[in-house]
């Protein structure tokens, strides 16, 4: 077996100013793309790379990588090796005092850094042991009955002679995390420091899970339960919801930033907890060798949601396409971040009849103009010819559409029996009329014409 410890620590001259450590959750979820073994060991991470150290290129590659990929860009990573995790538990504490690598390992390791005697120190250096070897060398009844049986098994297990129990780290099914805040939040924005933690270990369980983040419920724990008079819920909370799965954590920030600068805080805060209301499978980013395929700035989705997050969801809208064949009635507007909800009181039939016609009413129709009249424009007559900026040739039709018949009033629209064309004006260019039929609402003998686009 090989063991690999790591640990972390902030020495930057302006703590305030450097990122956060990862919670010890997100930095085990992060080993895990290196070995499915990973265990937290007093204050270090162990990793048991034995099984797959040569899929990285051997240990002293695999030790690079770890370094290039260090999960705390603004914390100082520090690493060692041994045959068991207590081994290499022992050369990182060495490590970071600066010690020098003994000869005989491990008998020669320091009794500091066995922590199995770090109750007992006093008494074994009045003993004479200083070293792991000194304490081994000792009658193993005598030791067990004045020490306890734990250092002798911490030996024989540093030795070899009895195997290691861990409690191996797994990622769970939901991402949920809480913190405890350094200092009672005053006010919404002073909450983004400690969330910056937990999105950075909501990155590491979606890379982990190959999910894309959809919805997350940002709360925080009140820590008053009267305020003036008023009786407080116990938590307060926002939610920040995506029109695609992203694993893009300067996204979710901005977007969190916009929300909590618009939220006010009903009294202090103490607890902060950060969890997924949906996620959706992963597929990764695809890429282009066209220009305008790579273009800097943000993405138009992106966009759309800090825009909705700042001015309200209901004041962004995007076009949805309607399974109906009357051009004003083929797309509504809705929220750009609210779900399409599945049809309940339907049967799968006409589910599936009900998808295939939106499929066909969003598709393109070559005969259809850039731009439609609010509402149709009755046309005056020269005879049997319609007029708009005077009287029109008819280039192209008709294009029969009979549709809206099924519907009444609560279907916000009429039944629609028309002949369209397209028709050129002598002063207003191409233009995009129809006729009603006589059937439709009229008398026989009256024909109406109408105007509803034009082209560009």
């Amino acid at each position: 077996m090989h063991w690999i410890a790591l640990r972390w620590s902030l020495e930057s001259d302006s703590p305030d100013e450097a990122q956060p450590l990862p919670t010890p959750e997100a930095l085990g979820w992060w080993a895990l793309q290196y070995t499915p073994h990973v265990a937290w060991q007093d204050e270090a991470l162990m990793l048991e790379v034995s099984a797959c150290e040569r899929l990285w290129g051997g240990r002293s590659s695999l030790m690079r990588q770890l370094a290039h990929e260090n999960p705390a860009p603004d914390a100082v990573m520090r690493g060692a090796q041994g045959a068991t995790s207590l081994i290499a538990l022992a050369r990182l504490r060495m490590f970071e005092r600066g010690e020098r690598r003994p000869k005989d390992i491990p008998a020669g390791l320091p009794l500091y850094t066995l922590s199995a005697a770090c109750e007992h120190l006093d008494l074994l250096e009045r003993l004479g042991c200083r070293t792991w070897g000194d304490v081994a060398a000792l009658p193993r009844g005598g030791l067990t009955r004045r020490f306890g049986a734990a250092l002798r098994e911490a030996l024989d297990v540093a030795w070899g002679l009895r195997p290691e129990g861990h409690s191996w780290l797994t990622l769970p099914d939901v991402f949920e995390q809480k913190l405890e805040l350094p200092a009672l939040a005053e006010t919404a924005p002073e909450l983004m420091w400690s969330a910056n933690r937990l999105l950075t270990a909501l990155q590491f369980w979606l890379r982990a899970r190959q999910r894309g983040a959809r919805a997350l419920e940002l709360q925080w724990t009140l820590d008053l339960k009267r305020f003036n008079g008023v009786n407080l819920p116990p938590h307060q909370q926002v939610t920040v919801r995506t029109a695609e799965p992203t694993q893009d954590m300067a996204h979710l920030r901005r977007l969190l930033s916009e929300k909590l600068a618009l939220t006010t805080l009903a009294a202090p805060a103490s607890w902060l907890r950060l969890r997924t209301l949906e996620t959706d499978p992963w597929a990764g980013a695809s890429t282009s060798f066209l220009p305008e395929d790579n273009r800097k700035g943000d993405k138009l989705h992106e966009m759309v949601e800090r825009l909705s997050v700042r001015l309200g969801p209901q004041q962004v809208v995007v076009p949805v396409a309607q399974a109906d064949h009357r051009p004003e009635r083929k797309q509504a507007w809705r929220p750009a971040l609210q779900k399409d909800k599945a049809p309940q009181d339907k049967s799968r039939k006409e589910a599936k009849e009900t998808a295939k016609a939106k499929a066909a009413a969003s598709q393109p129709d070559a005969l259809y103009p850039p731009w439609l009249l609010p509402e149709p424009l009755l046309l005056e007559m020269d005879g049997e010819r319609p007029c708009y900026r005077g009287p029109l040739s008819k280039l192209i039709g008709p294009q029969r559409v009979e549709a809206g018949w099924w519907g009444g009033k609560e279907d916000g629209g009429q039944p629609a029996m028309r002949d369209y064309y397209v028709a050129e004006s002598p002063e207003a260019g191409l233009v995009w009329i129809f006729r009603e039929r006589p059937s439709a609402r009229f008398s026989p003998g009256e024909v109406r014409w109408y105007l509803q686009g034009f082209y560009a």
